[in-house]
């Protein structure tokens, strides 16, 4: 962990810099705690970019040395991808990020139940009901999720080629459950798409349960005439804080993103035997490449440090997840223990529930400290409020806290704190002072 310090300490400002005279000064140290929203690269993904750029400059699609070089460290990296998810390298296909993966999955089950219809739509109705002149594409998916998942299927229905539920997580738990997945259920549900873990409150979704429900009511709907419904996950939070297998979560689909795990900005799509066991249909046509999945020259820089990345979470998950959690909880205890437990609620704290081991969702209270004042009035931490592609909301509590059961005005002084791989207990205890300070220079402007 020495090295990822070292590029911590430098990331973040710790040092010296020279004023104008030449003199040199300490420079002001930053905290950086907002890892969920994106993380550094590792020194061996830059490495891993680097010589790509250098040796690995040809065409992929090319016989010549640079471009069977290219193929290679392609195909090293997506069987480093496939065995970080414990899938096969050929159920791999990348993408530019987990956006274009989660779109591509919604585009793509919108067009399998299209091509369904218009092949058994003069059926009898009794034998096909799924496929009544009329009938649009349903999809299930719930009130937490990320907006690449959320504003497509909203972007549907306005439309009016789709229907949509958004079921409701449990303000016991925070969690989508199975029981109210499985109930909204139509003969029409062609997609069930939940996350595997919440991006703002840490909690750890029952996909495994919900595939499970899944698996054993498409049994039912084929002696009945209707298509089987396909399951996929948002695995952006959970990979590199986690072990994370396909096999046991059961989904057909899961996303990945690379920045999200010390990587670059891409990402890829698990489908569960791609185009043989599970369909996938093309948003883009071009070159063929990726087996016509996903055409277009590779990028294969950034594929390899992406693999690099995966290939690092292989190694080292369970030492990541171990620390993570121990600087976590360590963070929590300071905050209660600065600010007395009266004052802190933990918002990601749901009994019952598995969370991400680096994700502390909490709220100061007091009338004058909305999470942003606060944050504006820290000088050395980084953080966020929630999601970072929610910056713009102003002091508007988080839909997400909300949808959770936390009250509102809790709600608006919600800060979110995610540690990484080299977060120190040093740095946790700058931060929580630096959070008593931002707080008292609150309260008393507000006092006076």
């Amino acid at each position: 962990m020495e090295g990822a310090a070292a590029a911590t300490a430098k990331r973040t400002g710790a040092g010296t810099g020279e004023n104008g005279g030449g003199e040199t000064r300490p420079r002001e140290r930053k905290v950086y705690m907002d890892y969920n929203a994106t993380t550094p690269l590792e020194p061996e993904v830059i490495q891993a970019v680097t010589e790509a750029m250098q040796e690995a400059w040809g065409n992929p699609s090319s016989s010549y040395l640079a471009g069977k070089k290219a193929k290679d460290m392609i195909n090293v990296a997506r069987e480093n991808l496939a065995k970080m998810v414990g899938g096969k390298p050929q159920d791999i296909i990348f993408t530019s990020g987990g956006t274009e993966a989660n779109n591509l999955v919604i585009h793509s089950t919108m067009k399998l139940f299209q091509e369904s219809h218009q092949s058994e739509g003069d059926w009898p109705a009794k034998q096909q009901p799924s496929l009544v002149s009329g009938t649009k594409p349903h999809f299930i998916t719930c009130t937490v999720e990320h907006d690449s998942i959320r504003l497509p299927l909203e972007h549907l229905v306005r439309e009016g080629v789709a229907e949509v539920t958004f079921v409701p997580v449990s303000k016991l738990n925070g969690q989508a459950e199975a029981d109210d997945v499985l109930a909204a259920v139509r003969p029409t549900t062609c997609l069930v798409t939940i996350m595997l873990a919440n991006n703002e409150t840490g909690v750890i979704m029952p996909v495994s349960a919900i595939s499970r429900r899944i698996k054993a009511l498409n049994r039912k709907r084929a002696a009945s005439g209707l298509r089987s419904i396909l399951v996929h996950t948002d695995a952006a939070q959970a990979l590199g804080k986690r072990r994370v297998d396909v096999q046991e979560l059961g989904v057909d689909y899961l996303t990945i993103v690379g920045h999200k795990f010390y990587g670059p900005r891409i990402g890829a799509l698990y489908v569960r035997g791609l185009g043989v066991g599970t369909p996938l249909r093309p948003m883009l046509f071009g070159g063929g490449q990726e087996w016509n999945f996903r055409p277009g020259t590779e990028n294969t820089p950034m594929i390899a440090g992406l693999g690099k990345a995966a290939e690092l979470v292989n190694e080292n998950c369970d030492i990541y997840e171990a620390h993570m959690k121990k600087i976590r909880d360590y963070l929590e205890e300071r905050l209660q223990a600065v600010f007395e437990k009266k004052r802190i609620h933990l918002n990601s704290l749901f009994p019952g529930s598995d969370r991400l081991p680096n994700t502390c969702n909490f709220s100061i209270s007091g009338p004058h400290l909305q999470g942003r004042m606060v944050l504006a009035h820290c000088r050395m931490l980084l953080a966020s409020v929630g999601a970072a592609c929610h910056s713009d909301q102003g002091d508007l509590p988080s839909p997400i806290l909300l949808s959770c059961g936390i009250p509102p005005d809790v709600a608006r002084n919600a800060l979110r704190l995610s540690v990484g791989r080299s977060t120190t207990k040093e740095e946790v205890d700058l931060a929580v002072e630096d959070l008593r300070q931002a707080v008292t220079r609150l309260e008393t402007s507000s006092a006076s």
